[in-house]
């Protein structure tokens, strides 16, 4: 039975009603990312006790960077704009490497250790550790790659870990831990932005985490896609995105992009600028300057979840994400202070619903570390 010119006219319509009511959510989600890939499926799980997978938004590998088209927005510089591309001998191995470790969606989780940190008993066991006793995110562990800037880290990562890389590092040796500020820590600082540079060059986004972090809960929940860059803090105001905040770049994200790589580049040509300081303080000068000059996109993680025992202050353990080592002298007291915070955790996770909701549980001031008096400067961290 054919249609009237009345009900061909209101189909019409019903055509032209759905078209429009689509193209603004189709432009909101172009908008939303440089990468459609940020999805994050294969790495999210819920915020409660099981993983959950979110449908991932595009199922291609990732494109390497700088050759390629700018990211959607315009603001991204292309390698004409002066970016630094450094052979790839430099990190041999790395390009094979990285699509073992990477989510679907083109994320690798890195860590670096050297020989004191990656020894049995030490911070990479307790780094691993954290993740298996953490609600829901074991799985994350095929998704790191533990950089060893030394031949002694590799073999020991190398027997615990499936995905190890060995980063040479000529100028000095890194092995054993080392004092905040000396020139051998600030060294090994340095030594890892350039590693992520070419990460980002390969066309994959990072999460680095320092080996003195314990894991707890997905952090990729709390990364907004609408970033460049999202750190932790040592000090949080309230605004995510105020410029306000000083980072704490012992864990900190950044999406490959165009505008990614040129910002690791003038990051590490600032280092000239500011001598002798490590990457943090540096990147603190020059955020405001990334901002404003490059247009990159900074957001800020709330100390409440992303936690350290500079500013510990009775958090919520129902909140936490991670737990950082920092405001810490000496590798023993790291160790002692962060097998304290997984036992509070184990505590904490131990419990019955119930309990859980008839009590407000806090995490303790840490026993070694974080209050000037138990700073021993004549211990290495």
């Amino acid at each position: 039975m054919g249609l009237g010119l009345g009900g061909k006219e209101a189909c019409q319509h019903v055509v032209s009603f759905l078209i429009g009511a689509a193209l603004p959510t189709a432009l909101l989600v172009l908008l939303a990312s440089d990468r459609l890939g940020e999805g994050l499926s294969t790495i999210s799980s819920s915020w409660g006790r099981t993983p959950t997978q979110l449908p991932a938004l595009a199922g291609s590998p990732p494109s390497q960077v700088g050759n390629s088209t700018p990211a959607a927005g315009g603001a991204a510089p292309t390698a004409t704009h002066g970016q630094e591309r450094r052979p790839q001998s430099e990190f041999a191995g790395l390009a094979e490497l990285l699509p073992k470790v990477a989510t679907d969606e083109g994320t690798v989780i890195i860590t670096s250790v050297n020989e004191a940190f990656a020894r049995p008993n030490s911070l990479l066991d307790l780094f691993r550790e954290s993740f298996q006793a953490g609600e829901g995110i074991e799985h994350l562990l095929d998704h790191v790659l533990v950089v060893a800037v030394d031949d002694m880290a590799f073999a020991h990562c190398t027997a615990v870990h499936p995905h190890c890389y060995l980063l040479e590092v000529k100028s000095m040796n890194l092995s054993s831990a080392n004092a905040f500020m000396s020139e051998a820590y600030v060294e090994l600082v340095w030594t890892k932005l350039s590693l992520q540079q070419r990460v980002l060059e390969l066309g994959y986004s990072f999460l680095f985490t320092d080996v003195d972090i314990v894991w707890l809960r997905n952090p990729f929940w709390h990364i907004s896609v609408f970033a460049d860059m999202t750190t932790s803090s040592d000090v949080f105001r309230g605004d995510a995105s105020s410029l306000d905040n000083w980072p704490n770049t012992g864990f900190y994200h950044v999406r490959a992009t165009d505008r990614a790589v040129e910002m690791l580049r003038r990051w590490r040509e600032a280092r000239a600028r500011f001598p002798p300081n490590h990457e943090q303080a540096i990147f603190n000068e020059i955020k405001r300057e990334l901002a404003g000059e490059l247009g990159v996109r900074i957001r800020f993680l709330d100390t409440a979840r992303f936690g350290g025992f500079c500013r510990i202050f009775h958090s919520d353990m129902g909140a936490a994400c991670t737990m950082h080592a920092n405001c810490c002298f000496g590798l023993s007291n790291k160790l002692h202070d962060l097998r304290e915070v997984l036992g509070q955790w184990r505590n904490y996770t131990g419990l019955t619903p119930e309990e859980e909701k008839t009590r407000k549980f806090t995490w303790k001031d840490p026993t070694k570390c974080g209050t000037p008096d138990k700073k021993d400067l004549s211990i290495n961290p």
